[in-house]
Formats: C-alpha cells, structure tokens, sequence
C-alpha cells in the first residue's frame, strides 16, 4: 500500500486510513493512528495536513460527500413522496453505519462546520420544495431536524432500537404535514 503514496496518493490513502479507523472505532483517531494504519511513518501525514485538526477536517468533508451521495441514490424514487421519505431513512441509516464519523461531521469546531455548494441538505431541499413550495425553508428545516434528531437519538440510545418501520413512520407523518402545508392556500 505504501508504495502508491510515492506517486501522490498519500492524501487520499490517510483520509481512507482515518475513514477505516473512524468506522472500527467511537473517536477520532491520531495522525500517528492513521499513520501507522496507512503504513507509512509518524511523520508522512505531516506532508498533507498541518494538524489533526486539518485531517479531521478532510474526513468529514469526504463524510459530507458520502452523505450526500447517499441521498441523491434515495432520491430516485418515482414519486416526490417515496423519495423523500427513502432519503430520510438513507440519512438515519448512514449514521447507523458510521456512528463516529457522523458524529465528527457535525462536530463544528473540528471540521470548521457545514461544507458549502451541492449538499446533502440542497439534495434534500430541493425534494422538499417539490413537496411543500410555499414553505419549502421551513420545511426543509423541519425535514432535517427530524433525520438528524432521529439519528442522533439512535446513536445516544435514547429512544432504544427503532425499526425502520418507526422511522418511516415518522417520516410518512411529516411528509403528509408537509404535502397538507403545499395544497394550503396561502394565507
């Protein structure tokens, strides 16, 4: 493995390195953790990021850029609501998945907060204002609380283990508030 760093592939092998060691475990690991899972020295890291800091920033970048192409696979559904409701269960799934790096992602003052351009959350926006177009803002706020509070209440265990009959469910009823709020009148 260590012989493809030497042809500018050493970024990328310590992000998928940190990626492997994120999933093994519940907490960001070292740069010497990555270092030696990458199999390359202490210090090679060093060469592509300033810190860990800088590393874990990378991580959940490409965390952000799974996520989002997780979602725009959920969202394929024929129709508005079914995709909606598979992107919903998509996101409370990948965090299932990932527990830790879902949780770095979200950890603002290690990654530097939310990344900017094409989301997991305009993917979802996008979808919701099909839906809801007179409050597609707040409903896109409200599609996201309910995923990402979901997901975060499974990860704490707080809620014990849903089915994801329960989370579609939940996500079934804001969507039919959503849909009941696109045919209102505005008022």
């Amino acid at each position: 493995m260590a012989e493809a760093y030497h042809h500018g592939a050493l970024r990328e092998g310590l992000v998928s390195a940190a990626l492997e060691l994120l999933d093994d475990g519940d907490t960001a690991p070292s740069l010497r953790e990555v270092a030696r899972a990458a199999g390359v020295s202490a210090m090679a890291p060093y060469r592509h990021f300033a810190d860990r800091g800088a590393l874990l920033r990378a991580v959940a970048e490409r965390g952000f850029a799974q996520l989002r192409e997780v979602l725009l696979v959920a969202d394929t559904a024929e129709h508005a609501r079914a995709a909606l409701i598979a992107q919903g269960r998509a996101y409370v799934d990948f965090a299932r998945a990932h527990p830790a790096l879902f949780r770095l992602m979200f950890s603002g003052e290690k990654t530097g907060g939310m990344p900017e351009g094409e989301t997991a959350y305009t993917v979802l926006a996008r979808r919701v204002a099909g839906i809801a177009p007179r409050r597609a803002e707040v409903a896109t706020l409200a599609a996201w609380g309910l995923v990402h509070g979901l997901a975060t209440l499974l990860l704490d265990t707080r809620v014990g283990t849903l089915p994801p009959s329960a989370v579609d469910a939940a996500l079934d009823l804001l969507v039919d508030g959503m849909a009941a709020q696109g045919s209102t009148a505005a008022g």
